[in-house]
């Protein structure tokens, strides 16, 4: 263990500090939040220092912003110092995930080993297998394609270094996201825009087949579970989302919260290339477009047992509370 460690203190009660690294994104500003919110320490760690959640209440001796480019091994080295959890929901756009993501997680893990703190990954459903619904922490992570397997392989490294006594792992998977800051999911600003403006509503592949999706707020409640109990250690964990909805329901829903008529449609393979032109994630798009053509279920049954109930948010309640952020952000 470094000196960083042999300073820390607190340990993973209220009183230990929270790093959380990339507090810019939609999952890493939700669990700022959600510590904040539970009176915790925090460290929100961004590129630039500004984690944009000032609009909520910060007693200045609990949080602190700190700017570091996370490929420099001394800056990050004192971004986790003396933490007792670093939440890991840092990761590269994704055209460059291929050369930088496997770089970036060797960094985090040798530096939240070498201050002897806890990391929860956060880690999505991409490692499984198409036709794997519903999926639980048991499914083979075998997926075929390039994301996926650069997932599963992630978080296998992860796991072997906590098998090796090296570092202290959580790795928490979740379904695709929705709700306030959630701006770049795939239920983001685009599908909630074009919602509030009348405009069509556009869905991925199928508009009937039922899709797992969390609310961000419970994803970061459920993150802050698992960092927070040492029985979570070791091993893989189905955040609670959503009960499963298929594009029309939800489509019909939101534009229910919205108070404007539901208007589903069918993201064609025609925009989706003429876009990947000007914009290079629209490219990445086809090789997932089985999770939206089957049934892709996510079963947190093992969270629920080991954890107790976990009230999950109401569908209409999160539309309602996302819809009146997007009205308000513009």
């Amino acid at each position: 263990m470094g000196e960083e460690a042999l300073e820390g203190g607190a340990g993973e009660g209220r009183d230990g500090l929270n790093v959380v690294l990339g507090a810019r994104g939609g999952i890493g500003g939700a669990v700022v939040r959600e510590l904040v919110g539970q009176g915790r320490r925090v460290r929100a760690v961004t590129r630039l220092g500004d984690a944009g959640v000032s609009e909520t209440p910060l007693p200045p001796a609990s949080y602190e912003d700190m700017a570091c480019d996370l490929t420099d091994a001394a800056r990050l080295r004192r971004a986790v110092a003396r933490a007792a959890v670093v939440y890991h929901c840092a990761r590269p756009p994704y055209t460059r995930w291929w050369t930088e993501f496997e770089p970036l997680n060797r960094g985090i893990s040798e530096a939240v080993a070498a201050v002897g703190a806890k990391l929860v990954y956060a880690d999505s459903l991409a490692m499984y297998e198409p036709g794997s619904s519903p999926m639980t922490e048991e499914s083979p992570a075998t997926a075929t394609t390039k994301k996926g397997a650069l997932r599963a392989r992630l978080a296998a490294e992860l796991l072997e270094q906590h098998a090796s006594g090296r570092l202290r792992v959580v790795v928490a998977r979740s379904a695709d996201y929705f709700g306030p800051h959630g701006v770049n999911s795939a239920l983001g600003r685009r599908f909630f825009t074009d919602l509030l403006a009348g405009r069509k509503t556009q869905w991925f592949k199928a508009l009937d087949q039922p899709h797992s999706l969390s609310y961000l707020p419970d994803l970061a409640r459920a993150f802050v579970v698992l960092g927070t109990s040492a029985e979570a250690d070791g091993q893989v964990w189905h955040t609670p989302s959503c009960a499963p909805v298929t594009g029309r329901e939800l489509i019909a829903a939101a534009a229910g919260a919205a108070g404007v008529e539901p208007r589903p449609a069918l993201l064609k393979e025609s925009t989706v290339t003429f876009f990947g032109i000007f914009v290079p994630t629209f490219r990445e798009y086809p090789e997932l477009a089985y999770q939206w053509e089957a049934p892709f279920v996510s079963d947190a049954g093992k969270f629920q047992r080991a954890f107790g109930p976990f009230a999950v948010t109401p569908l209409d309640e999160a539309l309602r509370a996302t819809v009146d952020w997007y009205r308000k952000a513009g």
